[in-house]
């Protein structure tokens, strides 16, 4: 597996951010064009249950990788405040967030405790915290 660093950190899977989503986009854009081109009675009812169906696939997409994320999330937060307490013997401020608790988690030990200083000082972003970071430390585990 490659070293991972901050271009090569954020996980991409074709099948399901590319393939699946196409998928889905035509089954929309399909059954769409089934309703609309419906010209019996008898078939409207099937075509629009087609067109229903594929939105729930289309909000499903969505949802299963925000729930898998926001979870992670809550894993990482967890971790991470456990690590600054470890490190420190204090707990981590509540003015660093989440997204930024998430960004530092790829900090070396030598270098969290100044990075956590420096974010909440001057409130980095997630991507700032990742480009301030020398010693990357790898999460081969995301989602």
């Amino acid at each position: 597996m490659k070293e991972q660093n901050f271009k090569n950190h954020a996980k991409w899977v074709i099948g399901y951010h590319l393939v699946t989503f196409l998928a889905i986009l035509a089954l929309i854009i399909g059954s769409i064009r089934s309703l609309i081109n419906t010209s019996s009675e008898e078939n409207l009812y099937s075509a629009s249950l087609l067109v229903l169906v594929s939105f729930i696939l289309l909000f499903m997409f969505y949802f299963l990788r925000t729930f898998a994320l926001k979870a992670q999330d809550r894993a990482i937060r967890a971790e991470e405040k456990l690590r600054y307490f470890i490190l420190t013997g204090k707990p981590l401020s509540n003015k660093i967030t989440t997204r930024q608790i998430v960004g530092l988690r790829f900090a070396s030990d030598e270098e969290f405790l100044t990075l956590v200083e420096k974010t909440e000082k001057e409130n980095f972003s997630e991507k700032e915290i990742k480009i301030q970071i020398k010693n990357w430390k790898a999460d081969y585990y995301r989602v």
